[in-house]
């Protein structure tokens, strides 16, 4: 995963969790403008999400931010 990205999602997590608390759910789609203006990204993204560690739509922002840390 390229490191613009890591950066985007650990930030996006981090103030889900801090407005939300540590339950709130998170989906890949947080990551990105409701426009699709980066479609190479959002599609490393989703085969990160989807295909590499078979998540479901909805996790738990502070287990991809785990994750996305410890790579």
């Amino acid at each position: 995963m390229r490191e613009s990205l890591r950066k985007k999602i650990i930030e996006v997590c981090d103030k889900k969790i801090a407005s939300k608390g540590d339950n709130v759910g998170i989906s890949f789609y947080a990551f990105f403008k409701n426009k699709n203006d980066d479609p190479e990204l959002l599609m490393e993204a989703a085969e990160w999400w989807i295909k590499t560690h078979q998540l479901d739509h909805f996790e738990k922002a502070v287990k991809i931010r785990g994750m996305v840390e410890s790579n």
